[in-house]
């Protein structure tokens, strides 16, 4: 089974790299993040002429995130529990069916959190709290699964190409590395760095600066799955040459395979 994370920055403003991707890569599932897009205006129809089931968490304007399968989907739940007065579309669950076995998927796109200190730094750690919360009694069910998706979380110096350039930024501060660490501590595996390690992958590169072409990226997509999920992983790699494309999102795609 192969599953890909990809922050598309808008559905309307990438769809035709989408299409595209969709076409030529052709993964069982797709994460998206950051689709921009009421569930009603997501372009269904011409995705699932392509073979997928499509399943949506969207927001007007900002946030949102997808499932996209060619297997099939059950047990669809849309936002992250633990407050009820959270508008904002970031958390969408299903299990998906492969042939070797059912595995449970959480897309995520975590709040970014700047400015911080201040409200929006505050509204990210509360998020990641219920994130461990979720994280927690998924565990408690000793059954795969995986948490994939754009986390706005810079683990180490090592994910950045200049990390001098983050101290203070949200994504790289110590509270929030600290809460990324407890995830891990839980016994949850991150893929990528299971798989590969030292510097120089990253999975985003600003539109701003030349980021791209100076090799400024930072590393902030990732997988975390239950040991039970890792038992299944055979791979998982960064496909940064979709950053090089025409029209891209300032991510690229984040690729687990799995024997399921």
């Amino acid at each position: 089974m192969k599953i890909a994370t990809f922050n598309i920055n808008g559905i309307k403003a990438r769809f035709e790299t989408l299409m595209k991707w969709l076409e030529e890569s052709a993964p069982d599932v797709a994460l998206l993040q950051e689709i921009k897009s009421v569930d009603e205006t997501f372009p269904r129809d011409e995705i699932e002429s392509l073979g997928y089931q499509v399943e949506t968490h969207g927001q007007k304007s900002f946030n949102g995130v997808a499932i996209l399968s060619k297997l099939q989907l059950e047990d669809i739940r849309r936002g992250l529990p633990g407050d009820d007065a959270d508008e904002q579309a970031r958390w969408i669950e299903a299990t998906v069916i492969g042939e070797a076995a059912a595995i449970r998927l959480c897309g995520l796109y975590l709040p970014n959190g700047n400015p911080a200190p201040g409200p929006k730094y505050d509204y990210k750690l509360a998020w990641m709290a219920r994130l461990e919360a979720r994280a927690r009694e998924l565990l408690a069910l000793e059954e795969p699964f995986l948490m994939g998706g754009d986390y706005n979380v810079i683990p180490q110096d090592e994910d950045a190409a200049f990390p001098e350039k983050w101290e203070g930024d949200a994504l790289a501060l110590p509270q929030t590395r600290q809460a990324f660490r407890h995830l891990l501590t839980l016994g949850l595996t991150e893929a990528f760095r299971a798989r590969s390690q030292g510097p120089g992958h990253y999975s985003f590169w600003d539109y701003q600066g030349g980021a791209w072409q100076r090799g400024n990226g930072i590393r902030i997509d990732h997988f975390l799955l239950s040991p039970e999920c890792a038992d299944l992983m055979t791979g998982c790699e960064i496909e940064a040459e979709m950053r090089g494309r025409e029209k891209p999102s300032d991510h690229v795609p984040v690729w687990l395979d799995l024997d399921a």
